[in-house]
């Protein structure tokens, strides 16, 4: 890859945005093989030793981390035997992602892909808590006793499962839109949610994953995530400081 600016380096590992890399080298905080670095000093990753605060930076450009919009009716695997579409019908052939988790075929919304597999792994444990918000929309008006209960946690099949959060966001005699944080990933778990407290759920929607939000982005549509977002995540599961 050759050298690149520090501050683009920084920002590429996840240590901090570029304005605040800039931050880092003025205080003295970067070097390069053991020497303090300057602002404007280049580096090669792979021939040298980048160091924040003595702790070397892992960068790897050819990683990708992105965000998509996932359609309804789009499958979260590589390859559907049936012939639905996938989620890899709409990422360019290379380089090769694959999805950080699932989302059912009947819910849209926010869906991270990377070839990064440290990285899905531990977005997708459970012992990292990273916290994934969905929009519900329901059929008719939402009893207070359903929101306390998501709260206090309700019995499925596979255990206890409890909403981080849970508010009515809009609501009417016809229809609501219930707004549910969990921290976990179990197979189908809001709409089992909500069939649990006997919420009738027309469509769901993710619209987070920890700092990553799903914004005004089209359905269909893919971005790479920013540094902050990037940076974020991986403070949150031990891979680097944000």
């Amino acid at each position: 890859m050759g050298a690149e600016r520090l501050q683009k380096l920084l920002s590429q590992a996840g240590i901090a945005s570029r304005r605040a890399s800039e931050e880092l080298i003025i205080q003295g905080r970067v070097t390069v093989d053991g020497k303090v670095a300057t602002l404007g000093d280049k580096a090669d990753p792979k021939a040298q030793i980048v160091a924040v605060d003595g702790e070397r930076i892992k960068v790897n450009t050819d990683l990708v981390y992105l965000a998509f919009n996932k359609p309804v009716g789009v499958v979260t695997t590589a390859d559907d035997p049936q012939g639905r579409p996938t989620v890899m019908d709409f990422m360019p052939p290379k380089p090769r992602v694959y999805p950080v988790g699932r989302l059912d075929m009947d819910t849209s919304g926010l869906l991270l892909l990377t070839n990064d597999g440290e990285f899905a792994n531990r977005i997708t444990h459970p012992r990292y808590h990273v916290e994934k918000t969905y929009m519900c929309q329901i059929r008719g008006p939402v009893p207070k006793p359903a929101i306390r209960d998501l709260l206090a946690g309700v019995e499925l099949d596979d255990g206890l499962a409890t909403a981080v959060k849970a508010q009515v966001r809009i609501a009417d005699q016809t229809r609501s839109l219930v707004e549910i944080v969990i921290n976990e990933g179990r197979n189908r778990q809001v709409r089992r949610m909500m069939a649990a407290v006997n919420l009738p759920l027309e469509a769901l929607v993710r619209t987070k994953i920890g700092p990553v939000h799903l914004g005004n982005m089209g359905q269909g549509k893919t971005r790479l995530l920013n540094s902050q977002e990037l940076g974020a995540l991986y403070a949150q599961v031990g891979m680097g400081a944000a």
